[in-house]
Order: C-alpha cells, then structure tokens, then sequence
C-alpha cells in the first residue's frame, strides 16, 4: 500500500510539473519516466504510515490549486510528452484517472468494496 501511494504521489508531481512547463508554452519535448524505478529507488516502505497519506494530501491540494489557476487558453496548449502530444487537459485527466484507477485497485486487492 505504501508503493502505491508513493507512486500516485511521484505520478500526479511529474505529471503536473509536465502540466505546468506546457501551460507556460515551454517548447522543450519533455522525457518520460520509469515508474517501477522510482518506487524501487523511494524506500517508501521505510517510512512512517502516517506520512504518505498525509503527503498525497499535500501533492493533490497542489496540484488542484495549480490547475485552477489556468487560463482557458492554457488549458487547451499542447506540447510533446514523451514522445506523443499531449494538451494540459489531457494531462489533468491522467491524474485523475491514475488515482480511480489504483484506487479501485486497492480496494478489489484489500476487500474494500463500497468504501
């Protein structure tokens, strides 16, 4: 459960940081990243419980504070993510959808319908 939410935190910073230097019309490709390296190399299983969710709260408050301060034209620029284009939007949505997606992992792993 730690890797998970340390990988959810990695994720949404790399991704909103990818959302930010697109918003701002930085014309740089922007390189990819392995994920399974960076939970290997985060020792998050050494950490205190407490801190990884506290943690995610303070990256996800970022992260909405970041996206509501956009311009609609901001929002609709695009950029060259790892190799494919992508739009600010479209970045936001990874987000999100990244969470439900190893949320709903987590409760079908743990028995944790309807919580």
């Amino acid at each position: 459960m730690e890797q998970v939410l340390g990988h959810l935190c990695d994720d949404e910073r790399i991704f909103t940081g990818r959302a930010l230097a697109i918003a701002r019309n930085d014309p740089q490709e922007l390189a990819g990243f392995d994920e399974n390296r960076y939970v290997e190399f985060a020792d998050f299983d050494t950490l205190p419980l407490v801190q990884l969710p506290s943690e995610y709260r303070t990256v996800r408050r970022s992260t909405i504070a970041f996206f509501q301060g956009l311009s609609a034209a901001a929002w609709m620029r695009r950029g060259v993510v790892n190799g494919y284009s992508a739009t600010v939007r479209g970045l936001a949505f990874h987000i999100a959808g990244h969470e439900l997606r190893h949320a709903r992992a987590l409760r079908e792993k743990y028995g944790l319908e309807g919580r």
